[in-house]
């Protein structure tokens, strides 16, 4: 590596030794010229094409609707008298072994604990539903 610490008067050297930047050059060219050729091989996919005006099939059976208060009752389908959780397990029970299984929507009040949730979640899964939607409201 050729190096200097000035001329013989000692004052610092006004060249620049360009020596290492030409290596470094030449090696970068000789790996551009062997990758760039292998870059021009194309793979050709079938992307799936999306039709605008396809619509949603409907679903098979009819969603079931779970309605949570803040305090923690629950409703099925918007009725009147509240389930408890072992009518609940139950419940989800009978809705796994359908088929096709309906899907299951919780519609919980923006106030309700998550424990409460995160109860009926497991307890969902558990008994083998598989299709869980949350029902959330427009802006407020």
């Amino acid at each position: 590596m050729a190096m200097s610490s000035g001329n013989e008067s000692g004052s610092p050297m006004s060249e620049i030794n360009v020596t290492p930047l030409v290596d470094v050059m030449l090696v970068l060219l000789i790996i551009f010229m062997i990758t760039a050729p292998l870059m021009s091989h194309r793979i050709t996919v079938k992307l799936p094409t999306a039709n605008p005006h396809q619509t949603d099939t409907p679903p098979l059976t009819e969603p079931v609707d779970l309605a949570v208060k803040d305090d923690g009752s629950m409703y099925i389908n918007d009725s009147s008298n509240p389930i408890t959780e072992v009518e609940l397990k139950s419940v989800f029970l009978t809705l796994a072994q359908k088929s096709p299984q309906p899907e299951l929507q919780i519609r919980a009040a923006k106030d309700t604990e998550f424990k409460v949730v995160r109860k009926i979640l497991a307890d969902a899964k558990d008994s083998g539903m598989v299709h869980v939607g949350f029902m959330t409201t427009g802006k407020e």
